[in-house]
């Protein structure tokens, strides 16, 4: 007999738009992109503004000796978080296209890798995207391309893997970690139908937690849905978390193409599950 799916619960309203969850030093630390906030969340559900972010994406990730990094987009840069919550250049990205990066991740081995859209949103033309390799001393190269709306990232448990999703085919793309952190061996790794995939995570067993719509997955290599859950809105990202790295955090928002700023829609779940995070939340 098959377990009971997983079952959502309320954390938190009143966001704008949420998006990039992230666990860390015992806190959902999560983004209002409208709202220009950078925000925590702790287990007894206290909310904290962290930061005031003016860019619309921003995402976020540390680095291996505890360092936050920050995609600014409206900057067109990497930045380092400060002691004191303020932030500071760590690369110039302008150079790799027009228009801002979406999303990071970094590998335990200080691989940073960040991802671009490459055109418009909402209403430009459509023109694939790409991933791009950060080094410690701010380098930065394009590493992948010909992504259809490169999304969220993961590394699996094994270190060698990275996913990436695809928001405009469905398709959860995956590549195999070099040594120095370039990407090869480029294949699908599943598929969850057109217009799925946002933002992602690994869990210890290599699945991988996606969504569609206001669907959330856990889904297998190959396809294979083995869990999901339904929430009352779109969810936009996910991230396993908790003490015991088993409590799905989940960032969903009502969404039909733009946000009103008099209606904050946004909403953090969270749900139990049986399998922790891959080690690298």
């Amino acid at each position: 007999m098959n377990a009971p799916s997983p079952r959502a619960t309320l954390l938190t309203d009143g966001i704008l738009l949420g998006e990039c969850p992230r666990w860390h030093d015992g806190k959902l630390w999560f983004a209002d992109w409208v709202g220009q906030k950078l925000l925590t969340l702790d287990e007894a559900g206290n909310r904290h503004v962290e930061s005031a972010v003016a860019s619309l994406p921003f995402s976020f990730d540390w680095l291996p000796d505890g360092r936050m990094l920050l995609v600014h987009a409206a900057d067109r840069d990497l930045q380092l978080r400060r002691p004191d919550g303020s932030f500071t250049r760590f690369a110039d990205l302008s150079h790799l296209s027009a228009h801002g990066c979406n999303e990071i991740t970094v590998h335990p081995a200080g691989h940073i890798y960040v991802n671009n859209i490459d055109f418009d949103f909402p209403g430009g033309d459509f023109r694939p995207g790409f991933i791009a390799l950060v080094s410690a001393d701010g380098r930065a190269q394009k590493v992948a391309d010909g992504l259809a709306f490169p999304n969220g990232m993961a590394i699996l448990p094994d270190g060698k893997t990275l996913v990436c999703a695809e928001s405009f085919n469905g398709n959860l793309t995956a590549f195999d970690i070099a040594a120095y952190g370039s990407l090869g061996n480029r294949r699908l790794w599943a598929n969850v139908g057109e217009y799925g995939n946002d933002g992602i995570c690994a869990d210890a067993e290599g699945c991988i937690w996606t969504s569609a719509a206001n669907v959330v997955m856990r889904v297998r290599e190959g396809g294979e849905v083995l869990d999901r859950i339904e929430l009352d809105r779109m969810c936009f990202a996910v991230m396993l978390g908790g003490s015991d790295g088993k409590t799905l955090y989940m960032i969903a928002n009502e969404w039909a193409g733009s946000v009103d700023v008099t209606d904050p829609t946004g909403r953090v779940f969270s749900a139990r599950v049986a399998i922790p995070h891959a080690g690298y939340p």
